[in-house]
């Protein structure tokens, strides 16, 4: 399991396939799926596959993930929907009380609408943190009256705010996790997602070292 910002994390729950089976894959349009290649020979099918945008090969290596995040990071992860996903539902149970407060604050971009940059601190952002906090306890508060109320939990969940941390599975194939990797670990992606990104990459290059040097060679370019 990898933490992520305050209470989150990423945990790698399963894993089919590796580089192996990349060149597996590809060798099969030649009729050789079950040849055993040394290492040299594999990475070098891969760097070209890599490299001239070859993408289907990587698909047949797959991994599943459990991922703990801030549900407005949940929303933007799920807008990429080459993947499956479950997600725990507050229909049904109980949501934990866990919300995320960033630190340090960051103000809205002048050249970027979608951007974000970095404030210095202050006393200032000190009190607007503890107003966030406070914002967000008593969310919870309200939440937990509620449901001692004998309020349906489908109901009560509205008053959650989107900091409340979610989790959920994500199973997703090696080209469609290099697609979100290269568009998530950018400098202008969103600061908690990219903290995501990283520590899904961190787990790739582990699991996947030889796609991972391609991968990174490419300038992190998806095939």
């Amino acid at each position: 399991m990898t933490d992520v910002l305050d209470h989150g994390s990423v945990t790698l729950v399963d894993f089919m396939g590796g580089d192996s089976r990349v060149d597996q894959a590809a060798g099969v349009s030649l009729g050789r799926f079950d040849r055993q290649r040394e290492e040299d020979k594999q990475r070098k099918i891969i760097k070209y596959m890599m490299k001239h945008r070859h993408g289907t090969p990587f698909e047949h290596s797959v991994f599943t993930f459990h991922v703990k995040t801030p549900i407005y990071v949940a929303r933007e992860w799920m807008r990429h929907r080459i993947g499956s996903y479950n997600e725990i539902s507050a229909r049904y149970t109980e949501i934990e009380s866990q919300h995320y407060n960033p630190k340090p604050l960051r103000g809205q971009s002048g050249e970027n609408r979608q951007g974000s940059v970095e404030l210095e601190s202050s006393d200032e952002h000190d009190a607007i943190r503890a107003a966030i906090r406070r914002n967000q306890d008593g969310a919870f508060a309200l939440y937990h009256q509620l449901l001692d109320s004998g309020i349906a939990r489908e109901i009560a969940r509205g008053v959650l705010p989107q900091s409340t941390y979610t989790e959920f599975v994500w199973t997703v194939n090696a080209r469609s996790l290099m697609n979100f990797i290269s568009l998530r670990m950018t400098l202008d992606a969103q600061y908690e997602i990219r903290v995501y990104a990283e520590a899904l990459y961190d787990i790739f290059m582990e699991t996947m070292p030889l796609t991972a040097e391609a991968f990174t060679m490419e300038g992190y370019k998806a095939p």
